[in-house]
């Protein structure tokens, strides 16, 4: 017998280097169920916005003063090599060094949540979600710039006016924002943060196959269609 699909929602900074990682793991942990299980539907996954910074100014700042501030060295000292080694072991390439500019995200979070809002599929947001996290994480790029944004956002399959309509539209700003803090309300202080059908949490970037066991107790709660 069938069931609904699982509804995945991830709670996530696209300048989080956990995050990244973490979604290698749940892709793999998909694959998995998929695998070991061929008659169910694939989850429906969507990403909801988290700021690790939400009070960084809209500018952003120095990269190498937010690591000082931080961390008290302008290159975060030994912190990144371990994630730097558990990124290569899901195949991210992370070039940290190549990142200047630390942004402000809240923009890029509207961005997402209007692709999700264009596609109920959730196919634009994912693509949208794995553009952001590789530009900024592999490339450097610097998502303070609008331009950049815009650009990022049209490759991954975003109408150029639809994406500037969200980049200038402070209400979707102040939604995005909203919603990061009704997050932080219900309990939600670091990510990654998987939500599997409201019912069931996991925190951190956990290996495929505990996440897997959590996607099958999720099973478990779904309504037969």
């Amino acid at each position: 017998m069938s069931t609904s699909p699982i509804q995945l929602e991830i709670v996530s900074d696209i300048v989080c280097p956990w995050c990244y990682i973490g979604k290698r793991r749940m892709e793999a942990a998909l694959a998995l169920f998929a695998a070991s299980h061929p008659d169910q539907p694939k989850p429906q996954v969507s990403w909801l916005p988290f700021q690790l910074n939400p009070d960084m100014p809209q500018a952003g700042m120095s990269r190498a003063d937010y690591l000082q501030r931080k961390f008290g060295t302008s290159d975060g000292g030994g912190v990144y090599e371990r994630v730097r080694g558990e990124g290569k072991k899901e195949g991210l390439d992370f070039n940290f060094s190549a990142i200047q500019r630390q942004p402000n995200t809240l923009r890029a979070h509207a961005l997402l949540a209007a692709a999700l809002q264009a596609d109920e599929t959730a196919a634009l947001q994912a693509q949208l979600k794995e553009a952001f996290m590789k530009a900024y994480f592999c490339e450097g790029a610097d998502l303070t710039q609008d331009a950049t944004l815009l650009k990022i956002a049209t490759e991954a399959g975003m109408p150029a006016e639809a994406a500037n309509a969200v980049l200038t539209n402070t209400a979707a700003h102040e939604e995005a924002a909203a919603q990061d803090a009704e997050l932080r309300r219900i309990g939600i202080s670091g990510v990654p943060f998987f939500i599997l059908n409201r019912k069931f949490g996991v925190s951190g970037a956990q290996p495929p196959e505990a996440l897997l066991a959590a996607i099958e107790q999720a099973l478990s709660t779904t309504t037969p269609n």
